[in-house]
């Protein structure tokens, strides 16, 4: 990825990200974050990366919402953007918070297992 294409998807990650959290007015859409926006090489898709708290029911109406605003988010940049062509924006549903809850979740656990039940050494191990 080319500096240029980077900087573009920060800023339009920047702009996504303050549209969406003051301007958009759709009940359905819950608390989201851009977590990232990648951009083609020619400039003309955007694609971006969308986190959002709440329950598989509540991520998929705010994405659902979103995928509606589609046209006014892109206006948005448009506005924001000296840009000879304005990119289309393409949603993706980012789960890696989740995963990394999950695993933070799982070490926890582990952690308070060997609390509770400390591995015993071998007497090999313990020489």
């Amino acid at each position: 990825m080319s500096k240029r294409t980077e900087q573009i998807g920060d800023e339009i990650q920047r702009i996504l990200g303050e549209v969406i959290q003051s301007e958009v007015k759709d009940p359905r859409v819950g608390f989201v974050t851009v977590t990232g926006v990648n951009m083609t090489p020619d400039l003309l898709r955007a694609n971006v990366r969308i986190s959002v708290l709440g329950d598989d029911q509540e991520r998929k109406t705010t994405m659902q919402a979103l995928e509606r605003a589609k046209g006014f988010l892109r206006r948005r940049v448009a506005e924001e953007m000296s840009l000879r062509q304005t990119p289309e924006l393409r949603l993706h549903l980012d789960t890696s918070l989740d995963h990394a809850l999950r695993i933070g979740e799982l070490l926890h656990e582990i952690d308070e297992e060997r609390k509770t039940n400390p591995p015993k050494l071998d007497e090999t191990e313990a020489e």
